[in-house]
This record gives C-alpha cells, structure tokens and sequence, in this order.
C-alpha cells in the first residue's frame, strides 16, 4: 500500500486490490459514492490518511449505510403487546403461510375455478365470517384505515353522533374526530366527558343521521361519577330509527382475557350479539397477527364499503391476507393459546415464569428473582397487569447498563425500577433466551 504526501484519487484507490471485495459486496456506485465522502472529509480537514486507512474508512461508511434500520431485539420489558417494539410477534404458522405466499406466485386476484380474475378480498372475508358470525367481512391495511373507510363510504357529509366520553386519541395521533373530518362525516356529539344517557341519542336522532359510532375505551378509563348505557341499549335505540350502529373495538380480543386473570375485554363476537351492524379492529394487537384493519357486519353495508373508492388505497397486500388468514385459522380450530405467541404469554402460568427466571439467576450467578407484574399494552385494558416473576440486576451504572443492552447486534429492551435492571421472562421467545444470557454474561462481566 502506497502512502503519499498528497490525497489520492478515486481512481487510484479503485485500483487497489482491497477494494475489490467491497466492490463485490456493496456494488461499484455506492463504493465510489463512500470513497468520495472520505476523500472529502480529508480534503475539507486538510489531513492526509494512508490508502489503507482511507478504504478502511469507506468500508465502515459502506456498513452502516447498508445496515438495516428495523432489526429484531428481544423484549425482555414485560409488556406483551408493546407498540414502540412492533405489537405482536407472529406465530409461526402465520410466518410459514406468509412466506409461503411471498416466495411464489399465488392466486391474490386469480380464481382457480374459473380460470379467471378473482377478488383478493375474498381470502380472508370466508373465515371471519365462519369465526365471529357476520355477515361478510373485509380486510385493510390498519384499524385507523378501517375507522376512516367505514365512515367515508357509509357517511360523507352525513351526520355521525358519538358520545364525548369517546373522542378518544390513541398512539400516534390519531384521534376519533380529526378522522372523521377526513370522512367527510359530519360529527355530532351528544354526552358528557363522564355521563352519557340514552335520550342523548334519542334526542339526536330526532334529525336524520348515517351512523351511531361507539369507540372503545381501549386505552384509558373512566372513573368516579361516571356513566354510559350498554352496547346493546344504544344498538336498539339507533335501529328503532332504522340508523346503523359502527363499533369501532380497537384492540381485536377474540378470546376472554377475563378467563386468564385480566379484566374483561369485549369480545368481537360480544359486540356482533350486541347488534352492532358493522365492527371494525386491529389484527396486531389482541388478535396476536400482522397488522391489519378488519372490518366485519352486515352485508349491505360491507358491500358499499368494498365499493368505496379508498378501498383500493388501502387495501391490504398478499402478506397481510395470508398472516390474517393464519392467525385466524388457529382461532378457529381452538388452538390459539398454543399457537399465538401473544395469548401464550397471556396464558403463561406464573409457576412456570418463576422457574425461568430463578434458572436465569443461576445461569448468572446473580440477581434476585422478586414479583412483578406484566403489562397488556398496545392501547389494550388499560391499568390491567398480570402477576410475574423478574429477575432483578443490581449494576454500579443501571442507565449505562440499559444503553449497552440496546446497543448489541440484536438488542435487549428491559426496564428499571429502584435502580434495578428488570428482566421479565413472560414476554422473552423462547429461541432469544440463550443469546439473552450469554449477552448478560458478558455485560456482567465487562462491569465487574
């Protein structure tokens, strides 16, 4: 390798055989384009480098251009349903059936029997169907597509009365009545924040309407001197004046989250028999799939929605369809708290945590196993918890501690209490564990 009083060209440098694998792995143009950016840099600090310290540093530019920005990390937090970390893992069926359909051609919009075009809608609309009783069913990119979808097609520049309690905002921004401007819908609130009666909505629909939307308390409550009527109550109110009731659930539970210690959750199928005419909720939060905005109830109303011109905007792709399918199948044939990875940690028994997280302490050699709790999240009963087991690490640095855990090549996400570093075992998959402990060994170690 020459070293030379002056800056070398791109040229010169291209000539070296160091470069040569870099060009084989990261292509010709964006070689060229790092190789410049050092050269530059040099050239603008006025500094000379050796050849072989310029191509080093063009090799380290090269990774991290090319590095990905969403990797997996291990959610070692204890809320199952985290959204800053993806909401639900898949199952692995869902995976298979996902990637199945991603390496091949398949038949989205092709139908098999008669050899011609088909509807992509159709794949998933014939389970749902079978699962939750509705009439028909259609599948969007999102819950916050579906909310908009629903009240474009059914009530542009129509009345829509929601209660005040309901003008909720969840994560991101997205709030119940910016959405329904976007409509068109034209927004009519009846209520109180804390009380909501029957003859408000007797009152309103003293003047025509196209909706009554209900939006769930997902992710927050209300308490003390508070009061609203029940789901089925505000159905029969709206259909005595032949006005359609839109349930907007949220968070998908098709399972009772009360049969496993948390508070009750209503059901999709709690809402269908309510009278709810059309339902919509997110796939990846409690319904434990890919993320997608499902959208079930009678089949007048679902057949105007399909129409509706933003349906193809934001229509789901051949993934999300495949993945929604999957994850439903395992509903229906009874085996979701086997097979969903999210209502596996729900189910979990506390026993079982405890032992993990005590054979986590011998592995270290360190630590306290002490009582917890684990958090729902995704914006899902809010306030709920359920009982654990964390292994509990007392480091001289806990906040230095945290920033190393996330800086490893798959990133370990905890949390700290009482200058503690908290490891919940419910929410770790079982095929992250050992790179878990052998990254706690080493952190350990380095700390000593």
């Amino acid at each position: 390798m020459i070293n030379r009083p002056y800056l070398p060209s791109i040229d010169q440098l291209l000539q070296s055989e160091q470069v040569q694998p870099l060009r084989e792995e990261f292509g010709h143009d964006l070689l060229v384009n790092a190789l410049r950016q050092v050269v530059e840099g040099l050239r603008q600090e006025q500094r000379l480098e050796s050849d072989q310290k310029i191509i080093k540093n063009a090799h380290a530019l090269l990774r991290q251009w090319s590095a990905p920005t969403l990797i997996p990390v291990i959610n070692a937090s204890g809320i199952i349903l985290h959204t800053n970390l993806g909401r639900a893992p898949l199952s692995e069926k869902t995976f298979a059936a996902m990637h199945a359909v991603a390496v091949s051609y398949n038949n989205l919009e092709f139908d098999l029997e008669r050899g011609k075009r088909g509807k992509r809608a159709l794949h998933a609309e014939q389970i749902l169907t079978r699962l939750t009783g509705a009439e028909s069913a259609y599948v969007v990119n999102n819950n916050a597509a579906a909310v908009l979808l629903v009240l474009a097609a059914l009530a542009n520049r129509k009345r829509v009365l929601v209660s005040r309690s309901q003008m909720v905002e969840i994560g991101g921004g997205f709030r119940v009545p910016d959405v329904m401007r976007q409509s068109g819908a034209k927004l009519v609130e009846i209520g109180t924040t804390n009380r909501l009666h029957l003859y408000d909505y007797e009152n309103a629909l003293q003047e025509a309407a196209a909706l009554v939307l209900c939006a769930h308390h997902s992710n927050f409550k209300i308490v003390g001197f508070a009061e609203e009527p029940s789901l089925s109550d505000i159905c029969a109110v709206a259909h005595a004046k032949s006005i359609p009731v839109f349930h907007d659930l949220g968070s998908g539970a098709l399972l009772d989250t009360a049969a496993y210690g948390l508070a009750h959750e209503p059901t999709v199928q709690e809402s269908l028999q309510a009278g709810v005419d059309v339902l919509s909720f997110s796939g990846d939060k409690l319904m434990g799939g890919p993320q997608a905005g499902i959208i079930i109830g009678r089949k007048a109303l679902l057949d105007k929605i399909k129409k509706h011109p933003l349906a193809r905007a934001l229509r789901p792709d051949k993934l999300c369809l495949a993945g929604v399918t999957a994850t439903l199948l395992s509903y229906l044939s009874g085996k979701a708290t086997r097979e969903i990875p999210v209502w596996q940690m729900i189910s979990r028994p506390l026993d079982e945590i405890n032992q993990t997280a005590l054979k986590w302490k011998r592995t270290l050699s360190q630590g306290e196993v002490i009582p917890g709790e684990s958090m729902v999240g995704g914006g899902s009963l809010p306030g709920e918890s359920l009982p654990t087991a964390l292994l509990a690490l007392q480091v001289p640095k806990p906040d230095r501690f945290m920033q190393s855990l996330r800086r490893q090549r798959i990133p370990i996400i905890a949390r700290i209490e009482a200058e503690r570093v908290l490891f919940d075992p419910r929410t770790v998959l079982p095929h992250q564990e050992a790179y878990l402990l052998e990254t706690l060994q080493q952190l350990l170690q380095a700390a000593a």
